[in-house]
């Protein structure tokens, strides 16, 4: 069984991965991008940010802790972001009691920064983030929103991987959802600043 969830993992992380660097190439050759799915809908690139991520089922623990920490204009501002978005799930795995305790008002400074350790200023698509890491010999260092760094690696061909600066490791499940002030990446972790 594990076996098969495995291999199941494997094929619909490389179908993401093949999938980006065809659009990225549509996308380089001029051709219209298509809606990406997300959360089972739609991410249309002409919305923002905050507009495409309300619609997706997969990131309501996201868009409340958006919502929670006050962040919704400043991402639907001109940007551009590279939003790294964690799914429910992330947030459900994370240690017991720790969404409830920063969605309290007395912690909305310690909620922005959680979240804004998840954007990234500047539109940085999976072939941008990846020639980075070739570029930077297997690692690039990215700064996020909050002050904090980020390390993408690849894990595989066509895989990219976040490390936090407490060494826990995303993985990128959907790469380059295209938004009118940036680009989301869903990921199956959430990030944590020191």
């Amino acid at each position: 069984m594990k076996k098969t969830i495995a291999m199941v993992l494997a094929a619909t992380a490389l179908t993401a991965g093949t999938a980006s660097a065809q659009a990225s190439r549509a996308n380089a050759a001029g051709m219209p991008r298509a809606a990406v799915m997300v959360g089972g809908q739609s991410m249309l690139p002409s919305r923002d940010i905050v507009d495409n991520a309300v619609n997706s089922a997969d990131h309501t623990t996201l868009v409340a802790a958006v919502k929670a920490a006050d962040l919704v204009q400043t991402l639907k501002g001109r940007g551009p972001f590279t939003v790294f978005a964690p799914v429910n799930d992330a947030f459900e795995n994370l240690p017991e009691g720790t969404v409830t305790t920063l969605l309290r008002p007395e912690n909305k400074a310690a909620l922005a920064k959680v979240l804004t350790y998840h954007v990234v200023p500047g539109r940085h698509t999976a072939a941008d983030l990846m020639r980075m890491i070739r570029q930077g010999n297997g690692r690039a260092t990215l700064r996020t929103a909050s002050g904090g760094t980020l390390t993408a690696m690849m894990n595989g061909p066509m895989n990219v991987t976040l490390r936090d600066e407490s060494g826990n490791v995303a993985s990128v499940s959907t790469y380059d959802v295209l938004q009118s002030n940036g680009v989301i990446h869903v990921i199956n972790k959430v990030l944590l600043p020191k």
